[in-house]
């Protein structure tokens, strides 16, 4: 646990931005000195120094919303850090899940950025399960079953197939938000979380696609 490559500022502090390991959501920023990163280190959570109180705190102590730390990057000039983590609850103390959530142009708060969007629509799509079916076009899905939901995979699949061949780049982008909106039905239909996906595209990025394949053939 050597932090001898941390350059410190004259205030024996340094920056550190807090993600979210699954999604990529950058959650808050606090800054650390040489105990705080080395207790952070030690225990797998968050702790930083607090500027206005002039003391160590650890992230969560009081609201139970701690940041477990899966791992800690520094930038190329070793003056910033970058914690890789999981959150327990909302990151920032006014509750939202991220202290990042205003515009610098007003007040209005920001739309979710990739992977956020999924992850709420994930939820939306969650929630329709016990909604009228008369209302909701994902819990009509719901209620017809399996063999309705893959249908709807396999037509949009053509769309897209259709759309990649013979239509303008709009329409392209248009059919893959409707496959992956249906693929995404079938993941929750099947009981499965939109972070297992991530989760494996975390674990194939950087193999060979050739090893890749190979492999999921012995296994299959």
């Amino acid at each position: 646990m050597d932090i001898s490559k941390i350059k410190f500022g004259v205030d024996g502090l340094i920056p550190a931005i807090a993600q979210d390991a699954e999604t990529l959501e950058v959650l808050m920023l606090a800054y650390m000195n040489a105990e705080a990163l080395t207790k952070t280190l030690s225990t797998g959570k968050a702790h930083f120094f607090s500027r206005s109180r002039k003391k160590l705190w650890l992230k969560g102590e009081t609201s139970g919303n701690f940041l477990d730390v899966k791992s800690v990057y520094y930038d190329c000039d070793a003056d910033a850090l970058l914690l890789l983590t999981a959150p327990y609850g909302p990151a920032c103390h006014t509750g939202e899940k991220s202290c990042f959530y205003s515009l610098l142009s007003g007040e209005k708060k920001t739309g979710s950025p990739g992977p956020l969007i999924l992850r709420e629509l994930s939820g939306v799509i969650e929630s329709r399960k016990t909604a009228s079916s008369e209302r909701s076009y994902v819990a009509s899905l719901f209620s017809k079953g399996l063999p309705k939901i893959l249908d709807k995979i396999q037509e949009e699949s053509g769309e897209l197939i259709e759309a990649g061949r013979e239509k303008t780049g709009k329409d392209v982008i248009h059919e893959t938000v409707d496959l992956w909106f249906h693929t995404m039905v079938l993941l929750s239909q099947r009981g499965i979380k939109i972070v297992e996906v991530w989760k494996e595209f975390g674990r194939r990025f950087g193999a060979s696609g050739i090893d890749e394949k190979n492999l999921r053939g012995k296994d299959g």
